[in-house]
């Protein structure tokens, strides 16, 4: 589940590089009618060709003096977002405070900086990014989802879930947001969360695959089946990536408390993915070193 609304993202790399494309791109491959594959084995995606010559573009377009402030802060923004989706958060972060200085009533820009201050274990700046980010924008669900982690990582559990409720009525047909909830529920009463979740099952989507991961919660399919259903063979290789990076997230979650080194190992599958921009990738280290027993931002703060 990506943070953000992936379709913004995707929208400028393509106009960004509609004056620099490329002919003669298309590549062969050889195909081996032996050659079988484990799709359950995450593949670590390579850094999009596009997102690169898109925060060249960016860097270039920052240079030119007849910008505008505005025109600058989102800029900025733009390309903070591109930092982040690859993985280069404190470049990332330098970027969205750039944007902020310029724009101060950005809300997705302060939304991304609670994100990191997340990351880190710096609760407090976190708090206070994302109240600024609601104070700017109401209605902003995904700062009620990110500030909801926060209280849920600093333990701080009613608050939590007063903010996934918020989340989750936003659009109750979102599987991601039903297990959110559920996290935080299930450290008050593991019985009472799983009613609520059966009782959320029947708002879901059926054609959104992740429905399947709430019936597995529910005990309706089993792990294995759940993990077929992901390693669908008609994906391409990129939306295998974010299924897998997605299912062993959620399946690290469920193995926590009984098995947690199997949980180790699937959040290492999770993280093997590349996905960045992911929740669920973004989170699975801060999960590990909880599971360590270490300090939320160990090895993660930049």
């Amino acid at each position: 589940m990506q943070l953000l609304q992936s379709k913004s993202l995707r929208t400028l790399v393509t106009t960004l590089l509609c004056a620099v494309w490329l002919t003669g791109c298309a590549q062969t491959t050889a195909s081996h009618s032996e050659l079988v594959e484990d799709l359950q084995m995450p593949e670590a995606q390579p850094v999009s060709y596009r997102t690169e010559i898109a925060i060249a573009r960016i860097t270039e377009l920052l240079t030119k003096p007849e910008a505008t402030d505005e025109q600058r802060a989102r800029l900025f923004y733009d390309r903070g977002v591109m930092y982040d989706s690859v993985g280069l958060r404190a470049l990332a972060r330098f970027d969205f405070l750039r944007a902020l200085r310029l724009q101060p009533d950005m809300a997705d820009a302060y939304n991304f900086i609670g994100i990191h201050h997340t990351l880190v274990g710096n609760y407090n700046e976190a708090y206070e990014s994302f109240d600024a980010a609601l104070e700017l924008a109401p209605d902003y669900d995904y700062a009620y989802l990110n500030r909801g982690i926060a209280l849920m990582y600093d333990g701080k559990t009613d608050l939590a879930v007063s903010d996934f409720e918020a989340f989750h009525t936003a659009k109750p047909e979102d599987p991601y947001r039903s297990l959110w909830l559920y996290f935080a529920e299930s450290k008050r009463s593991v019985p009472e969360a799983q009613a609520r979740l059966a009782l959320n099952e029947s708002k879901l989507d059926p054609q959104h695959w992740a429905s399947q991961i709430v019936a597995f919660y529910l005990g309706k399919i089993t792990e294995q089946q759940l993990l077929n259903i992901a390693a669908d063979p008609q994906l391409n290789p990129q939306q295998l990536a974010e299924r897998l990076c997605e299912v062993y997230f959620y399946l690290a979650k469920w193995h926590e408390e009984a098995h947690p080194t199997k949980a180790l190992d699937y959040y290492k599958k999770a993280l093997a993915t590349n996905i960045h921009e992911f929740v669920e990738h973004r989170y699975a280290r801060i999960e590990m070193n909880r599971l360590r027993g270490l300090d939320a931002g160990a090895e993660v703060a930049q």
